[in-house]
């Protein structure tokens, strides 16, 4: 480790001083990623913490790494399963396969794991890589550091999609993501949209016969395979999952969102970290489970939606996930207590009306998210505003 702190410090020159100096971003991005910054504040008051963004951005990623097995694990069980069944793939990765001499049982771990990884990681590094191009391009142009935040959307963004995704689809939806969603509002910070989330969105308007539909969960040639969400909003196809499946993972869907167990163990490394917000989850879970229950009195002949349990909601779909990772965002959730509380029962209320009003769109987590995105900053005004006025008033100021 000394001989490449040595190196970095070699280096240093030609991207303060030399002809490099343009890329210093980039520079500056690769040596505190490895090493901390030794940069000190030498004049004035300033606070001091242990936690900064890099860190705590870095314990998101830790926070995520259980989706990740799972999106691995589960990504491969489902084509294997497919393919144990008699179905065919003309993939490459199914070729791979072929030459590694793993076989495609459903059983076996190691070819489960192989087989989702040979879906999962040219995702991630087509999203790296473009994604990576963009947020460097940026820094490079407005002579700042490289953000941290993309170490985040660039593991988020491939966990939302299905394993099926034309890598050129991806490299398009995470530029809209990172330049539309995040870099004109001015980049990490002063973004009022999830950057993934807004990619998603781009993707599922621009391109839904990719990112929605029967036929692209199982990545298997021509294999139609309904979510569990879609089989709940369709009163002609028997729910073939149980909730059991549903909670550990081992269904169809996009890659790193079937998993609630996952998602719960990410929850609790963002809550003892102090890094998520606990009242964000759980008001979406109440704003959830109120609602649903209330369609479940009301009920309907015509519409199965309004008979899927709060249990089942939790556990379908994107609901886990966005509950967890994407709601909780640090830069475009509600930033006071009052108001995370108000910004997650409205996410709550509003994935259960888009699922259960709307049956064309079973999945309504995306939209609720983005949609409560835009009106956080809102929420956060009407609660100061509030406090402002309770304040004085307790004062006998008029």
């Amino acid at each position: 480790m000394k001989a490449l702190r040595r190196f970095l410090d070699k280096q240093e020159k030609h991207f303060t001083e030399g002809k490099l100096k343009a890329l210093y971003p980039l520079w500056e991005a690769i040596d505190t990623f490895v090493y901390s910054t030794g940069a000190v504040t030498r004049s004035g008051a300033h606070i001091r913490d242990a936690l900064d963004l890099k860190r705590m951005m870095m314990m998101v990623v830790y926070a995520l790494i259980p989706t990740v097995i799972m999106a691995l694990y589960n990504t491969g069980y489902q084509a294997n399963l497919a393919i144990a069944a008699g179905a065919e793939s003309t993939r490459w990765q199914a070729q791979v396969m072929q030459l590694l001499g793993l076989g495609f049982s459903p059983q076996s771990l190691l070819s489960c794991f192989v087989h989702g990884a040979l879906y999962f990681f040219p995702v991630y590094i087509v999203t790296l890589a473009v994604g990576g191009f963009w947020e460097v391009l940026f820094a490079v142009v407005r002579k700042h550091e490289v953000a941290e935040g993309f170490l985040v959307t660039s593991l988020l963004f491939p966990l939302i999609l299905p394993p099926t995704i034309p890598l050129w689809q991806v490299a398009l939806g995470i530029s809209f993501g990172v330049v539309i969603g995040k870099e004109i509002f001015g980049g990490v910070g002063y973004n009022i949209l999830n950057p993934a989330l807004t990619a998603r969105a781009f993707l599922f308007f621009a391109y839904p016969a990719q990112i929605s539909g029967d036929k692209v969960w199982v990545a298997v040639d021509a294999v139609s395979r309904p979510t569990m969400l879609a089989q709940l909003a369709d009163p002609l196809i028997e729910l073939t999952y149980s909730w059991k499946q549903a909670f550990l993972g081992l269904i169809p869907g996009s890659m790193g969102e079937t998993s609630t167990l996952a998602c719960l163990i990410g929850a609790l490394i963002l809550i003892l970290s102090k890094i998520g917000s606990w009242r964000i989850m759980l008001g979406v879970l109440i704003g959830m489970t109120a609602t649903s229950s209330l369609f479940n009195l009301i009920g309907s002949a015509t519409n199965p939606m309004f008979a899927v349990t709060p249990w089942q909601h939790l556990v379908v779909g994107g609901f886990a996930f966005g509950t967890v990772y994407m709601a909780t965002d640090p830069v475009s959730a509600a930033q006071t207590d009052t108001g995370r509380w108000i910004y997650g029962i409205l996410i709550g209320v509003l994935v259960v009306l888009v699922r259960v009003v709307n049956p064309a769109f079973p999945e309504g987590m995306m939209l609720a998210i983005l949609f409560m995105n835009i009106f956080a900053p809102i929420i956060d005004w009407l609660v100061r505003n509030a406090n402002i006025k309770r304040r004085l008033a307790r004062n006998g100021v008029q």
